[in-house]
């Protein structure tokens, strides 16, 4: 259920924001799977700490700012319309971001992509092992903070590896769909990490939910 749900958040960003009238508040979704269910690749603390705290600020922000520019649309106010971008682009990309995170994740994860995934990989990487280097190492070189993407390219039909920084959306800033995910926010890996970025990058592939990653991939292809 959270998969599609997270496939669907950004499209429903936007139409919130063309009507006047009521609209549904964005929520928090539920994790499918325990706080402690990644150990020890991820531990329990971060990932209470970035779901319900991070996570949630990001709804939070994200309702608060909606009604606002709601308000401004009503009246007529664009200045106060531009002024909330900036932060409708944040709030709204974090949201984004981490409903598809927290589904690109399992315990039972790991490995390697089947099927058409491994097919479009080897393709579009020469291996999966050349695919895996190239994401760790964009994903390591973000400076700051941002994510690491395997995105879609629906016009030119392949896949394509791509930095965000800080929360900017992957579609909504490049065009491309999203497919897997990685935040490399320190609040994501510190507390067990410290600030060595590569031994969580390392670790987090053993988690990695290829059975969503795929679903996404096959989805986007019709």
């Amino acid at each position: 259920m959270l998969s599609r749900a997270a496939l669907s958040t950004s499209r429903t960003l936007v139409p919130a924001l063309g009507c006047l009238g009521s609209r549904q508040k964005h929520s928090l979704p539920d994790l499918p799977y325990d706080y402690g269910a990644l150990e020890p690749h991820i531990n329990a603390q971060i990932m209470q700490l970035h779901h319900s705290k991070h996570h949630a600020a990001y709804v939070n922000n994200l309702n608060t700012i909606e009604e606002k520019y709601l308000e401004a649309l009503e009246k007529g106010d664009v200045t106060a319309q531009i002024a909330l971008q900036p932060g409708l682009k944040f709030n709204g990309g974090g949201h984004i971001n981490h409903s598809i995170f927290w589904t690109n994740l399992s315990p039972k994860g790991g490995g390697e992509p089947k099927g058409e995934l491994l097919e479009a990989i080897k393709r579009d990487f020469g291996s999966f092992d050349k695919f895996k280097e190239k994401l760790t190492t964009v994903s390591v070189g973000v400076q700051g903070s941002g994510w690491g993407w395997l995105g879609f390219n629906k016009e030119q039909g392949r896949l394509q590896i791509a930095a965000c920084f800080n929360q900017d959306p992957l579609q909504g800033t490049t065009g491309l769909i999203p497919l897997l995910g990685i935040d490399v926010w320190e609040h994501a890996y510190y507390l067990q990490y410290k600030n060595v970025r590569p031994d969580y990058l390392k670790a987090i592939w053993n988690v990695i939910n290829w059975e969503n990653v795929t679903e996404r991939y096959m989805a986007c292809k019709k």
